[in-house]
This record gives C-alpha cells, sequence and structure tokens, in this order.
C-alpha cells in the first residue's frame, strides 16, 4: 500500500503521492501517529506515476503568480522570497 507520512511540502503540483489520489480511494488518517495512508496497491501508484503529468500554474501573472513562485513551506522557513 502506498502512504506518506508528514509530507515535506504539499505534494500535488510535485507528484508526490497525494497528486495520485483519484476520486473513490480510500484514505485513512490516524492523528496520533500523525499518519495519511493511502490503500492503493504499489503497481497501481507505478501506473499512476507514469501517467501524471504536473498541471500548469493556476497564476501566471500578477501579485499570486509571484507569491506562489516564492512562497516555501513551513519546513522550510515559509519565506517568500
Amino acid at each position: 500500500m502506498g502512504y506518506g507520512r508528514r509530507p515535506r511540502r504539499a505534494g500535488s503540483p510535485l507528484g508526490g503521492t497525494i497528486a495520485l489520489v483519484e476520486e473513490g480511494d480510500i484514505i485513512s488518517i490516524d492523528a496520533h501517529k500523525l499518519l495519511l495512508q493511502l490503500h492503493v496497491d504499489d503497481i497501481e501508484l507505478t501506473h499512476r506515476r507514469s501517467a501524471w503529468t504536473q498541471p500548469p500554474p493556476r497564476y501566471t501573472r500578477g501579485v499570486l503568480a509571484k507569491f506562489a513562485r516564492l512562497a516555501r513551506p513551513a519546513n522550510e522557513g515559509a519565506l517568500t522570497g
């Protein structure tokens, strides 16, 4: 089964496991263990990963585009430039 534990980044725009979740997938959350588990077998995850393409940025101009390019996640100090 594929799973992620406290990912360093959101993962979705980067092709992490969370980007591979599809409608109807079963996900378990254990808050005490800080565990998020996707109940999909490794073969299916490998297939999804090979078919995954990075989505285009939602914002390409203006303040939100600049923020999207520069903002870092909390584990990297939540910096914006």
